[in-house]
């Protein structure tokens, strides 16, 4: 089976596509391609997570690296791990938000930076070659072998790092319910939040190894929602199983996506003179309300495809310090190299207590949503010049909305699916589209 990476990494069905083989292939194929004598791992709370991080280690160390576990870990953990050394890269073992028997791998780069496209290709080449004979390949023997143990006290300095990014503020006054998702950040987010300040409920901290994500987390934020309101918090925050996506809710139980977060945040730093060449960078799924808003505080958009990694290029490219994905994806560029939802749900916080103002009332300031429809298409194969395909059906559908919409279409990198996304004036005309849309994808797919 060829190993391919999606959007964010490699991710399947836990044993039966992300094997241990596998596993060991990636730790192999880490030091090999990334020419790095040390490498750190991290996981979140699932029951496969062990037994991949595992055969990660045995990987790297079988290639002569120090592999070296960070043990239960927000990603951005490993990530920053990453960014301190540039002689380390990281290997995350998680499925994001995917559901508990889904596992998966993300690679970062010495410098905490994902795979660019040629380092994933390379990669790839790689993992070709290994998967099924990973023990006739050549390797170091005797002294040169590498060594695997623990990372002794592997939190403190990035705990250090995101209470350094708001300035040692203090978040008093804040009483905010927190879940975390049944995932990675169960332990660290209630210890930081608490040490700066803020009141908080957490919900989803009882990981069992089958309930990460479960009902829970930023994928569903109606439990959320519900204890806010119930408790008469402020506002609440959620993270996803490996912690690198926020989404929030206000006081009265509206959930606010990355979007709005992103919105704030732009219209704060731009105010205090801290968004590098007035410039934030979205991906093609970013409504057109968002747009719109940082249009009219003279704020440039610069549009990638989806996925943080196209967020962090071009991030690095311009130079710029925000940018993020509706999911919740966030990079504060000058904090970190990789979405961060502990480091999000702070600057957030930090906001919302400098202001003095509520999380309603500044996201209601930030941007008005457009209605946005999407529709998930099941495909039997790839479509990957879906766009190309479709460009006169969706030229049509823009000209039917006279102009006021947005359509885009785009295969997804994590499931058998097209996603066709469609935003208008009215919920009506947007659903209207994307169901004449969602026709059209699943006739092409079926002349294939």
């Amino acid at each position: 089976m060829a190993v391919r990476f999606g959007t964010d990494g490699v991710r399947g069905l836990a044993n039966s596509e992300v094997t241990p083989e596998v596993a060991l292939a990636i730790g192999r194929a880490t030091v090999d391609v990334l020419g790095v004598q040390q490498v750190v791992t991290g996981r979140d709370t699932r029951l496969s997570g062990t037994m991949l991080e595992s055969a990660v280690l045995a990987g790297a160390a079988s290639r002569g690296a120090s592999a070296r576990s960070l043990g239960v870990v927000p990603t951005p953990a490993v990530a920053y791990a990453c960014r301190r050394d540039d002689a380390t890269a990281g290997i995350m073992v998680s499925a994001s938000h995917n559901p508990f028997a889904d596992n998966g791998l993300k690679v970062f780069a010495p410098g905490g930076r994902k795979l660019s496209d040629a380092q994933q290709a390379e990669m790839e080449q790689h993992l070709d070659a290994a998967v099924g004979s990973a023990a006739t390949l050549p390797g170091p023997t005797g002294a040169d072998l590498g060594w695997v143990g623990p990372v002794e006290d592997p939190l403190s300095d990035y705990e250090r790092s995101l209470s350094e990014a708001i300035g040692g503020r203090s978040l008093e006054g804040l009483k905010l319910v927190v879940d975390c998702a049944n995932g990675s950040n169960h332990e660290v987010a209630p210890r930081v939040l608490r040490r700066l300040g803020a009141s908080i409920e957490v919900m989803g901290d009882h990981p069992d190894g089958s309930n990460i994500n479960e009902g829970c987390g930023s994928n569903h934020p109606e439990a959320l929602a519900s204890a806010v309101v119930g408790r008469g918090a402020s506002l609440g925050i959620a993270f996803d199983g490996d912690a690198d996506r926020l989404v929030a809710v206000d006081h009265t139980g509206r959930i606010i996506d990355g979007d709005h977060l992103m919105a704030m945040c732009a219209l704060d730093m731009h105010d205090r003179g801290e968004l590098p060449h007035d410039t934030v960078v979205v991906t093609v799924m970013t409504n057109l309300g968002f747009r719109r808003a940082m249009e009219s505080h003279g704020i440039e958009v610069v549009e990638t495809p989806v996925g943080d990694r196209h967020v962090l290029e071009a991030l690095g490219r311009g130079g710029y310090a925000l940018g993020g994905e509706q999911s919740g994806h966030i990079v504060f560029a000058r904090h970190s190299t990789t979405g961060d939802g502990l480091l999000s749900a702070l600057m957030v916080l930090d906001l919302l207590a400098r202001s003095e103002r509520s999380l309603a009332d500044l996201a209601d300031g930030a941007m008005s949503r457009l209605p946005q429809v999407l529709v998930n298409v099941p495909v039997s194969s790839p479509m990957p010049d879906v766009a190309e395909r479709l460009a006169a059906e969706v030229a049509a559908a823009e000209a039917s909305m006279g102009g006021s919409g947005r359509v885009v279409l785009r295969p997804s990198g994590t499931e058998p699916v097209v996603r066709v996304m469609v935003e208008a004036d009215t919920e009506r005309a947007a659903g209207e589209v994307a169901s004449g849309l969602a026709e059209a994808v699943s006739a092409a797919a079926g002349s294939s």
